[in-house]
């Protein structure tokens, strides 16, 4: 199989909005095919949850990897480039994408899980996908990804837009709300422990103003903000897994894989198509 440096012709610009959890299964499964022209856009202060699985974190250290696969930040055009000669996906903070002029994505995929569209608009690129609810295909995306778990994960939507948000997150082994540690005010989370951590029922996992942040079942934190993040109440703070198993931390979940796979198909679908000879005109 020909490394990504070696076809860089038949790989479109994929511009990816978010590079947290699932818009990093996103990179990573287009990377893994060869469409590794990928540039990611992310604010300063990344809100992400699960960081070992999220390019994100790229913007603390300068670059990060996950399963294999590695991003570094790229502060303009010159950058983002030498990260695709070197076979590095790209991270861009948004603000810098903006006084950028020169590179026009191919693929434009919003990956951010806002639940809403937050300007993204079907002519930022011939192809425009979106992931989960707020979203009408033919109408502000070309295709919308299902992202509720259930029958319908990673369905393609050609007409129409997602299911909507239930507000109740997935379950893991009989249990849904509670896994997931939410913020009891606004202000700064504050916390002595890191992903991987092994926490009980009652346990005070963090505080925001003083205000605890209880763990609600046994399990490992796969997933947690940056400690000294501001938050909005409300706001997911973390996700604990009562399976266990600290190697679910570090790598991309079921679900996003599902979602990633889907997304790779609908760029193959787009650019397969009889006449485009595999490559964007």
């Amino acid at each position: 199989m020909a490394a990504p440096s070696q076809i860089p012709n038949l790989a479109p610009f994929i511009l990816i909005r978010g590079a947290g959890e699932m818009a990093s299964a996103v990179a990573w499964r287009l990377y893994m095919a060869n469409l590794s022209r990928i540039c990611m856009l992310e604010l300063a202060n990344p809100l992400s949850v699960r960081r070992r699985v999220a390019f994100s974190s790229a913007l603390e250290t300068g670059s990060y990897i996950v399963e294999g696969v590695e991003a570094r930040t790229a502060a303009g055009i010159e950058d983002i480039e030498a990260a695709w000669r070197d076979q590095k996906i790209a991270v861009t903070l948004t603000a810098d994408w903006q006084a950028i002029s020169g590179l026009s994505p191919d693929v434009f995929v919003d990956a951010t899980l806002a639940k809403r569209n937050l300007g993204t608009a079907i002519d930022l690129a011939p192809l425009v996908i979106a992931l989960g609810p707020g979203f009408e295909a033919g109408k502000n995306c070309h295709l919308v990804i299902e992202t509720n778990r259930g029958h319908d994960l990673g369905r393609i939507i050609e007409s129409g837009g997602a299911e909507p948000n239930t507000g109740i997150p997935g379950g893991i082994d009989g249990f849904t709300a509670e896994r997931v540690l939410r913020a009891p005010a606004a202000g700064i989370f504050e916390t002595d422990l890191d992903i991987g951590a092994r926490v009980g029922k009652g346990d005070v996992i963090g505080r925001i103003g003083g205000q605890p942040v209880t763990a609600a079942l046994d399990g490992v934190l796969r997933g947690l903000i940056r400690a000294g993040t501001e938050v909005r109440e409300g706001l997911k703070l973390g996700d604990i897994d009562p399976r266990g198993k600290l190697e679910y931390c570090n790598t991309i979940s079921d679900k996003a894989r599902a979602i990633s796979g889907s997304v790779l198909e609908a760029v193959m679908r787009f650019y397969n198509q009889p006449g485009r000879h595999g490559h964007p005109d």
